[in-house]
């Protein structure tokens, strides 16, 4: 009985191995999503009833960490169905296979070849980090971050009145939820109610802006504090000087030119400015002010934070800030007329600018395609459109209040961009048009099978 099963089982890995890595993650987020759905529709895990497509929008937006919603969290699942999305927001927000390869070092100490390519197309790794010591800083930083982050929570939650068991798992499923940059809450306002709660706008901004950064940075501070003649990759470098350009950028412009901001009396009003220039940027999600009621410039700089995002191999989406310096090098190298492109005086590979224009213009496609779908059905106004796309493909999941009231065709729509937007978009465009690998590359996979 074991060996048919055996059979079975060999003959899926091999399946599975045979596919190209991009396409391992293609099928790795959908099954993730498509279980994630099945068991949030089944009635144990929920409160009150919703559609099928709502559960999948739902489940869709908890593993792309997302965190745009058509139906209320707390109000539609219970406690087990809120774990299932904690659980999904974890899996996305650590990366497919993260946390299986962890394992399977901590046990036989060998990565296979397989896994090996399905890690490096996840995470872009500079050539200074070597895949094992990454993996382990994933794990390690996640953990602690996660429960740093939910002592932190709790002790502001008690000490805003909530029962002892309310704040502990409000404590929990925020901070996975912040540091993976969910942006999922079970508070139906986000957490507008604390908007002047200098503490808990800490906590969300530490643990976002901390994932948001991503795995390779902090890998990379880590070994620089571990051994002492480390020198920072050039990626950690140009990563940490694009955060804080566009971080002090944003907050500028919504400190002085956003009136419901400006309207707010001096001890809030810097707080409230950052905070939102934060969530979009981190594509965190949270928000303590209404977007709704945004002016149409901020909502442009809203949409241009929420496009660029932040760290490649972090939680956050957007195209990277390593992809805008890449293509504002070849900008400025083109005006200049110099022959080589440079970024701090350092020359940038032909091969990293083909990736970084390939992904600028796929991204801005999608996102112009995804507009455009989303007006054939819906009447709201162009910028909310606009915002709510940019919004899913940035995997931000900041609104403009419209999400609940789209119809089945848009929700469709943005189900397809956050989870494109979840995959990455070359990623998501490899997967589709790349081929198999070949009968011989396959008998030599099947050495990896056996370990």
């Amino acid at each position: 009985m074991l060996k048919p099963l055996k059979n079975v089982i060999t003959k899926y890995l091999l399946l599975k191995r045979g596919w190209s890595p991009q396409q391992n993650l293609f099928y790795g987020f959908i099954t993730y999503i498509i279980l994630g759905a099945i068991l949030l529709s089944l009635p144990f895990f929920q409160k009150t009833s919703a559609s099928i497509l709502d559960h999948f929008f739902i489940a869709t937006s908890a593993v792309s960490t997302t965190g745009l919603v058509t139906i209320s969290i707390f109000d539609t699942y219970n406690f087990f169905g809120q774990f299932i999305i904690l659980v999904l927001i974890q899996l996305g927000g650590i990366g497919y296979l993260t946390f299986t390869t962890f394992m399977l070092l901590s046990t036989t100490r060998r990565l296979t070849n397989w896994h090996k390519k399905i890690l490096s197309t996840e995470f872009t790794l500079p050539v200074t980090i070597k895949i094992k010591d990454f993996l382990k800083s994933v794990i390690l930083f996640t953990l602690i971050m996660e429960v740093l982050g939910a002592i932190l929570f709790f002790i502001a939650f008690k000490q805003e009145g909530m029962e002892t068991i309310e704040a502990l798992w409000s404590s929990i499923f925020h901070s996975v939820s912040t540091f993976c940059t969910a942006g999922f809450s079970l508070f139906n306002n986000s957490f507008m109610d604390y908007a002047d709660h200098n503490f808990i706008n800490f906590i969300i901004s530490m643990l976002a802006i901390c994932g948001s950064l991503g795995f390779i940075v902090i890998t990379d501070f880590g070994l620089m504090i571990k051994d002492k003649t480390h020198i920072l990759s050039f990626t950690s470098k140009i990563v940490m000087y694009g955060f804080i350009i566009l971080l002090s950028f944003g907050t500028f412009f919504f400190y002085f030119f956003e009136p419901s901001i400006t309207a707010l009396g001096s001890e809030s009003r810097f707080l409230t400015a950052f905070f939102q220039c934060m969530t979009a940027m981190t594509t965190v999600g949270f928000n303590t002010v209404d977007f709704a009621g945004f002016s149409q410039a901020m909502v442009l700089i809203c949409v241009i934070l929420m496009y660029v995002g932040a760290s490649p191999s972090g939680t956050a989406g957007g195209i990277k800030i390593t992809t805008l310096t890449a293509v504002f090098s070849i900008l400025k190298s083109r005006i200049r007329g110099d022959k080589h492109i440079t970024f701090l005086g350092r020359t940038i590979p032909y091969e990293r600018l083909y990736i970084a224009t390939s992904a600028f213009i796929f991204y801005t496609i999608i996102i112009v395609i995804g507009t455009f779908l989303i007006t054939f059905s819906e009447t709201f106004a162009f910028k909310d459109i606009l915002f709510e796309v940019a919004s899913a493909l940035g995997t931000v999941g900041i609104s403009r209040g419209i999400t609940g009231d789209l119809s089945s065709f848009a929700k469709i729509v943005i189900i397809v961009i956050m989870f494109i937007g979840r995959l990455g978009v070359l990623t998501f465009g490899l997967a589709i048009w790349s081929k198999n690998i070949t009968e011989k590359e396959r008998d030599v996979l099947k050495e990896d099978i056996a370990v």
